[in-house]
């Protein structure tokens, strides 16, 4: 069931910086988007960034400015880069591969003084 392998998840202080790294499963076509969603306690899972294989992007306004997703295709991996963090980007971040629909286990996220 679970089908990608993410990393880089912790416990930073307000204003601290992770990077999450996600491996993707088999090959990747040109259409292939790489996601990073979010769920935090008592809320709904969100999406939080998208990049295509052409690198593309798009993100959720509450982290534009300080989150950057990107990918290697090379090695079949994207990468969240994560700064300025703030309480309320604590959430629980996986990853997505679509049009395949294959999830990461998820990675806890807590930002917290």
């Amino acid at each position: 069931q679970v089908q990608l392998v993410e990393s880089g998840g912790g416990l930073v202080q307000p204003g601290g910086s992770l990077r999450l790294s996600c491996a993707g499963s088999g090959s990747i076509s040109s259409i292939t988007i790489m996601g990073w969603y979010r769920q935090a306690p008592g809320k709904q899972r969100e999406l939080v960034a998208l990049i295509t294989r052409g690198g593309s992007t798009n993100y959720a306004d509450s982290v534009k400015g300080r989150f950057t997703i990107s990918r290697d295709n090379a090695k079949n991996t994207v990468y969240l880069q994560m700064n300025s963090l703030k309480p309320e980007d604590t959430a629980v971040y996986y990853c997505n591969q679509r049009p395949e629909d294959y999830w990461g286990q998820g990675t806890q996220v807590t930002v917290s003084s």
